[in-house]
């Protein structure tokens, strides 16, 4: 019997081939495609990261001038020691004298005189002893005025107030009534009573208050407020006063209490008016928040933190000679250079710049 041939079906071959064609090609696409992980940076905020950094400044800087502070507590505190291990020594060593030498009136003058000796060492070791208690207790020294506060939120490390010719130039502009631009904005159109109550005024206030307690009585001072111009809260802004007594100091701070922030801040009236002064001062202190907004022309608007670099480099150009100037820096949000503008003004003048922490004075 003859075999019949086998029929092969053209639409099975097809759907093989198909089936194979796309395995293949799913194959081939999946070795050429590059499997790598694409990653895409997006660049960040410059002036957050700006504000980021100041931040970390600052805190930086306030932790520096705690160490500084528990420093010379502990120095203070070891001499103290030292001081009352040496009296105790002393005392031993009189009552050891007495007990072997009771009779002092038949002794040679060779042991009366170091007794003698001996016990003003004593009284001299006892009264350094009470003068480094009450240094120790007592960060305002040899201050002429006193000042109120709490335990030693008064002390500030690095900072003294010396001078034949001090001068204090305060900033009284409107930035100097809150830390942010928003919240300073808002109380610049309040009451003027308003005003003077703000926070960070009031902390302007104390801490020119514990400035001039630090001033010398044998200095001569004046302090002056500005903003686009300079005002004597004293009513004496052309002649040196006298420190002694306090009494014109006393005066020059109840001034100062009556006046109210506002208006924009000119370094160039403030190193102006010190310019003015004769003979010149010799040690300047500045307590501000950031570079000026005005420049020797009225500028109006919004001031770019360039331009506010370059006027307070040319009132740098209007200071004094040979005066060093002090800054105390109450630092305003978006203003990132200030800090380091003043600290170069301070270096350069023999001067110094500092950040306070919050709670001081």
């Amino acid at each position: 019997m003859k075999r019949r041939k086998r029929v092969i079906s053209e639409q099975g071959l097809s759907f093989l081939d198909a089936i194979s064609c796309g395995f293949g090609a799913v194959i081939l696409l999946f070795i050429i495609v590059d499997h790598a992980v694409i990653q895409v940076n997006q660049p960040g905020n410059e002036s957050q990261m700006t504000r980021v950094e100041a931040l970390e400044d600052q805190v930086l800087d306030e932790k520096q001038d705690l160490l500084m502070q528990q420093a010379a507590l502990d120095d203070v505190l070891e001499a103290t020691r030292l001081a009352q291990a040496e009296a105790e020594r002393l005392r031993r060593q009189i009552k050891q004298q007495r007990e072997s030498q009771p009779n002092l009136e038949g002794e040679q003058d060779a042991s009366r005189t170091r007794l003698q000796q001996m016990q003003a060492e004593l009284l001299a070791l006892e009264s350094e002893v009470e003068a480094m208690r009450a240094q120790a207790n007592d960060p305002a020294g040899d201050a002429i005025r006193e000042v109120q506060g709490d335990g030693r939120q008064q002390y500030l490390s690095g900072l003294s107030v010396d001078g034949q010719r001090i001068l204090i130039l305060v900033d009284a502009s409107a930035s100097m009534l809150s830390y942010t631009i928003v919240d300073a904005i808002r109380r610049r159109n309040q009451p003027e009573a308003s005003r003077q109550q703000a926070p960070k005024w009031r902390r302007t206030l104390a801490a020119a208050d514990w400035m001039s307690s630090q001033i010398p009585a044998t200095s001569q001072f004046q302090i002056l407020a500005f903003n686009t111009q300079v005002s004597a809260p004293h009513g004496t802004a052309n002649r040196w006063l006298a420190a002694r007594g306090g009494d014109d100091i006393n005066a020059a701070i109840r001034g100062l209490r009556k006046t109210v922030p506002g208006g924009g801040t000119s370094l160039h009236a403030a190193f102006n008016a010190a310019r003015a002064l004769q003979p010149a001062p010799d040690a300047i202190y500045l307590i501000t928040d950031g570079l000026p907004t005005q420049g020797a022309q009225v500028q109006r608007g919004a001031v770019s933190g360039t331009q506010r670099l370059r006027n307070f480099n040319e009132a740098v150009a209007r200071l004094p000679r040979s005066a060093p100037v002090h800054t105390l820096l109450l630092p305003m949000e978006g203003d990132p250079r200030a800090a380091g503008a003043y600290w170069n003004l301070g270096r350069a003048t023999g001067g110094s710049m500092l950040t306070p922490s919050r709670d001081w004075p």
